[in-house]
């Protein structure tokens, strides 16, 4: 299947491993200019070189802090310099601690609203206008099984990313006719180090994992390529009357009708 893809240029965040690397090499092999983008600049470099070795494809790199103005401006003005406007975004950044509602204070909260809320807002409001003028343009967020069905001990993550779903639902209607689709996916339990992080938070590591599985009715954890082939199809020219989604890639984990 042809997605369209070639010659569009993708900026993926949280891209030097997990679900946004994963993301980011579907969209390289699938012919887009890829910008990818993180705060650790050494493991940035090395997921650039292992993704164009890789997929054959033209890849970027911008060392950027995402919960920060400056390291939105800094890989938006990256993505530009090196293939020019953003055609795709796919927003994605680490998530914030585990913990209870009482073991947050509101410093945690508003570092948590920084990093999933707010860039997303300001990375689509840079990126916008643009796809806005040339007709054409995809937004993809990456949220999580928690918008569906909230997971215990993720009131952070649960609360940010339920709001990134209303944010992304809303702007779905407004933007759908000026040739823009705005589609969330919802990643259930995934091999990454993410996983493996709140594993540990939980204090039981490898029954963490045990436990998981046999809440999923497929009963095995998700390859973050399973998740990156759904993205890459909404970004596609094949999903053009696909918009306002919410698409869990989970395993069957959420039990809801809907």
């Amino acid at each position: 299947m042809d997605l369209g893809l070639s010659g569009k240029v993708a900026l993926v965040g949280g891209s030097s491993r997990g679900l946004g690397r994963a993301v980011a090499t579907e969209l390289a092999a699938e012919g887009a200019d890829v910008v990818i983008c993180a705060r650790g600049e050494e493991a940035l470099e090395e997921a650039r070189a292992e993704i164009e070795a890789e997929t054959g494809g033209s890849v970027a790199a911008v060392a950027a802090d995402l919960s920060t103005t400056e390291g939105i401006d800094a890989v938006v003005e990256g993505a530009r310099r090196a293939f020019g406007p953003v055609d795709i975004l796919c927003t994605n950044t680490g998530g914030p601690p585990a913990g209870s509602f009482e073991a947050h204070d509101i410093e945690a909260w508003r570092s948590a609203e920084r990093l999933l809320l707010e860039s997303v807002v300001e990375l689509v409001r840079r990126v916008l206008p643009g796809m806005k003028d040339r007709a054409w343009g995809r937004i993809v967020t990456i949220t999580s099984i928690a918008v569906k069905q909230p997971v215990q001990n993720l009131i952070l993550s649960n609360s940010m990313r339920a709001a990134v779903t209303g944010l992304a639902r809303t702007l779905a209607n407004e933007v759908a006719p000026r040739g823009v689709t705005v589609n969330n996916v919802m990643p259930g339990y995934t091999h990454t180090a993410r996983l493996e992080e709140l594993a540990g938070a939980s204090g039981e590591d490898d029954d963490a994992f045990e436990r998981w599985t046999r809440e999923i009715p497929m009963g095995r954890i998700g390859q973050p390529r399973e998740l990156a082939a759904l993205v890459a199809f909404l970004a596609s020219e094949r999903a053009a009357y696909i918009t306002g989604t919410s698409i869990p890639v989970d395993g069957g984990w959420i039990r809801s009708l809907l």
